[in-house]
C-alpha cells in the first residue's frame, strides 16, 4: 500500500468515475485501475462497486474513505509544517463565512494574507452557521465566521467571540413602521416577513425572539443569502430582521431598532489542530479586529 494508490482511490470515490479520477490524477485509466486493484488485493476487500453507468463505494470503501483522506491530509501537513519551521507558510487555507459578517473586511484580510504568504492556496465560500461549524470540526474548512443564538453550544472547535449583535428591522420606506425611531416584535404581527430558511441557525435566532415575545411571525419569504433578503425588502414585499449593515439610506430602505428583537453571538472558529496557514490567518484577523 502506498500513498499514490490511496490518492487514486480517494479520487475515484469523489469523482464517482475512473475516467474522471484518472484525469484528475494526471494518469491513464489503465494505470489507475491497476493500482486500485493492487490496493484492494492488499486490503482483502473491494472498495468499489462498478457498473457500466456508475461507481459506488462498498461498505468497506465507506470505511476506507475517511481514513484515507486523513492520511493524504497528514502527508500534506508534514510538508507544510516542515516549511513553516523554515519560515515559509504554504499549503491551503479554506475560510467560510456567513453572508452577514461585517466586523472585518475578510476579502481585504485575505488579500493582505496572500501578499504576505503567496505560497498558500486560498479558498473562500459563504454558508450558513450550522454548516460552517461542522465544516471546521470535520476539517473541510480551516477557519469560519458564524453567528449563533447566545448560549447555543459551539463544540469540537477552537472559538473566539467577536461580538454580540442586536438584530434590526429593515423596512421598505413605503411601510408605516419605517418612520418609527424603534419598534417591538408585536408591531410586526400581520406584516409579511423575509427570513432565512427553516431550521437554520439564523432562523432559530428570530424564532426564539418571537416566541419569547409571545408573537407568531408571518414568514412569507425564505432565503439563504442576505443579498436576496435585502432585494425582497427593497421591492416592498416584506420586512427583514438582520444584523446592522451599511446601505444606501435613500434607496427604498429604512433600518429600525427592535426593542425586543433577536440577538446573535458572532464567532470566529478554527480547528483544534490548526495548520500554519490557519494560525497565520487568525493572527491577521485579530490584527484587523483590533484596528476596527
Amino acid at each position: 500500500m502506498n500513498l499514490r494508490q490511496i490518492e487514486f482511490a480517494v479520487a475515484v470515490a469523489e469523482e464517482q468515475s475512473f475516467t474522471r479520477a484518472a484525469e484528475r490524477c494526471h494518469t491513464v485509466q489503465s494505470a489507475l485501475s491497476h493500482q486500485i486493484a493492487k490496493l484492494e488485493d492488499e486490503l482483502g476487500s473491494k472498495l468499489f462497486e462498478r457498473t457500466s453507468r456508475s461507481v459506488r463505494l462498498t461498505v468497506a470503501g465507506q470505511a476506507f474513505l475517511p481514513v484515507a483522506r486523513q492520511m493524504l491530509s497528514a502527508q500534506s501537513r508534514i510538508r507544510d509544517e516542515v516549511a513553516a519551521a523554515s519560515g515559509t507558510v504554504r499549503g491551503t487555507l479554506t475560510v467560510g463565512t456567513i453572508s452577514t459578517f461585517t466586523h472585518v473586511d475578510l476579502v481585504d484580510v485575505l488579500g493582505r494574507f496572500h501578499e504576505r504568504y503567496p505560497d498558500v492556496d486560498i479558498r473562500f465560500y459563504q454558508g450558513m452557521s450550522e454548516n460552517l461549524v461542522v465544516d471546521v470540526r470535520e476539517e473541510r474548512s480551516d477557519v469560519a465566521f458564524l453567528g449563533l443564538w447566545p448560549g447555543e453550544p459551539v463544540e469540537g472547535v477552537n472559538k473566539q467571540i467577536i461580538a454580540d449583535e442586536d438584530l434590526v428591522a429593515i423596512i421598505p420606506l413605503s411601510h408605516p413602521l419605517s418612520r418609527e425611531s424603534s419598534i417591538n416584535l408585536l408591531q410586526l404581527v400581520g406584516s409579511p416577513l423575509v427570513d432565512f430558511y427553516a431550521n437554520s441557525g439564523a432562523r432559530r435566532q428570530t424564532a426564539e425572539a418571537f416566541a419569547a415575545a409571545g408573537v407568531k411571525p408571518r414568514v412569507n419569504f425564505e432565503v439563504s443569502h442576505i443579498d436576496l433578503l435585502e432585494r425582497i425588502v427593497r421591492r416592498g414585499l416584506a420586512i427583514g430582521l438582520v444584523p446592522r449593515f451599511d446601505f444606501d439610506a435613500c434607496d427604498k430602505l429604512a433600518m429600525v431598532p427592535v426593542e425586543d428583537g433577536p440577538v446573535r453571538r458572532v464567532y470566529a472558529v478554527w480547528g483544534n489542530d490548526p495548520t500554519p496557514a490557519a494560525v497565520a490567518f487568525m493572527g491577521m484577523v485579530r490584527e484587523a479586529l483590533e484596528g476596527a
